[in-house]
């Protein structure tokens, strides 16, 4: 036990903030984490703490089950030394009668992992390659030696380390039996095609063919979207011919990363070509599926073909539930074509694919810009009775608008329809009702939602309802006289 610890305090620097570099079993005199955790401080902890701390919960000899409940259930969680974690797992590797298997080479590549910690992770799995794991020792490799690799891989891609990734990669190979699973393939490659290094990515792929690993979609979705990415689209379509050639059935993401591709080269024929072609195969259309049709080609002023596009789905039975078409009847608005936006949202809403509440509250903007108050009406309504709710800014505008032309009792009927539906009235609300009745002389009625208006608590004084109860009095004479 005194030697061990006399091991322990060799390894806990006295520079407290240097490079790590972790090569098991021999420990190295620089052991702090690259990247500790910033809320805890080294200069603070004391040497002789965490002396003490190690002789109360983990004393040699240990197994390597007896390591990982430490550090999972002691060291994981502790205020002080949690940033000491690679430090005590080399200590434990210079004990004689102490080997890491498996369980805490995973522990520490996760940690190390999480924690961002990537040059002590780079270090730590070259070291398990030198001291592997004790399944190893057998005919076979350890089974979760791939698995360890594809966290780190995973890891290391995640934040654009590909050298490292590369390594790992590599360092795997030599360690298991047999080939790498198609998952550590396709790690490697997304991570190249993400960081735009289209040939590095394909030498994976040509790799992987030399090494007889099957692809699969994901493989090829990867590439494909490489392809696009650098624009590169006649690759992109090469790649899924040869997708198709490879018995790999594509799936919504390979049509939409393709469809994406050929809109951004300006190929809408050929994009919208995919589309059907997506049809035929029985490959169901995503939202983003039509979001990428919609959006690209109203962005080229193609608002009318997209449109007719989207209805042609609709009729098919194509599209999904739930697909928000806003940005379709925005452009159409924003061309003051809200004859054609109504035609869409008629024909799509009848085939069962309602509007969202702000497709319909733009729609009904459009509306009352253009003077169409009947049409904004019977929108309104509708929507009220499937369900959809305006915000009360749209609703209020428009029984403005239905009390300016003297229809106040209708614009009070949509108000309590609303009110059934969950959209409760405000102040302005009653204000505007009670202004048209008052113009149209129905001080009866105005009489009946100024009570309501004392019981809801929308007039705090006397003089504020007296004011009104006036102008319900005078209301028609002054109007009259105007």
């Amino acid at each position: 036990m005194k030697m061990a610890m006399n091991k322990l305090r060799k390894i806990v620097p006295k520079p407290l903030h240097p490079r790590s570099q972790f090569t098991p079993p021999t420990a190295s005199p620089n052991l702090i984490p690259s990247t500790p955790i910033p809320t805890l401080s080294l200069a603070k902890t004391s040497h002789h703490q965490l002396h003490e701390f190690l002789k109360a919960h983990l004393t040699p000899p240990f197994t390597p089950r007896d390591l990982l409940l430490f550090l999972k259930n002691k060291l994981h969680y502790h205020p002080k030394f949690a940033h000491f974690d690679l430090h005590i797992f080399a200590w434990a590797s210079t004990i004689d009668s102490f080997r890491h298997d498996h369980s805490t080479y995973e522990w520490m590549v996760k940690t190390l992992a999480i924690t961002d910690r990537f040059d002590d992770l780079h270090s730590l799995l070259q070291g398990m390659v030198s001291n592997p794991c004790p399944c190893s020792d057998g005919i076979f490799s350890c089974p979760r030696s791939e698995p360890i690799f594809r966290f780190a891989l995973n890891a290391f891609c995640r934040v654009g380390r590909l050298d490292d990734a590369e390594i790992a990669f590599e360092s795997m190979q030599r360690m298991i039996d047999g080939k790498p699973c198609v998952e550590m393939y396709n790690i490697l490659i997304n991570g190249y095609a993400k960081c735009r290094e289209h040939e590095k990515a394909m030498n994976v792929y040509q790799k992987m063919i030399k090494d007889r690993v099957k692809p699969d979609v994901f493989t090829f979705n990867s590439l494909i979207s490489s392809c696009c990415r650098n624009s590169l689209f006649g690759l992109a379509l090469e790649m899924f011919k040869e997708m198709k050639d490879k018995g790999c059935s594509p799936n919504v993401v390979s049509f939409n990363t393709l469809i994406k591709g050929s809109f951004r080269e300006k190929k809408f024929e050929e994009g919208i070509g995919m589309a059907y072609e997506m049809l035929e195969l029985g490959c169901e259309f995503s939202n983003v599926t039509c979001e990428i049709l919609v959006d690209g080609l109203c962005r080229e002023d193609r608002v009318l073909e997209a449109c007719d596009l989207l209805i042609d789905f609709s009729e098919k039975g194509a599209l999904p539930n739930g697909l928000n078409y806003f940005f379709l009847i925005e452009a159409l608005c924003g061309e003051e074509n809200v004859h054609r936006a109504l035609e869409v949202v008629d024909q799509l809403w009848r085939k069962g694919n309602a509007p969202s509440s702000i497709s319909c509250t733009t729609l009904i903007e459009g509306l009352r810009r253009s003077g169409k108050t009947e049409e904004a009406f019977q929108l309104m309504e509708k929507m009220l009775r499937e369900g959809i709710l305006p915000d009360s800014v749209t609703c209020n505008c428009l029984l403005q608008d239905l009390c300016d032309v003297g229809r106040t009792s209708e614009a009070n009927e949509l108000r309590l329809l609303a009110s059934t539906k969950g959209l409760d009235s405000d102040g302005m609300t009653f204000k505007i009702l009670v202004t048209g009745y008052s113009r149209e002389g129905k001080r009866k009625e105005g009489k009946l939602l100024l009570d309501e208006m004392l019981d809801l608590g929308f007039i705090h004084d006397l003089a504020s309802y007296n004011r009104y109860m006036n102008g319900l009095s005078n209301g028609r004479s002054s109007h009259q006289h105007q």
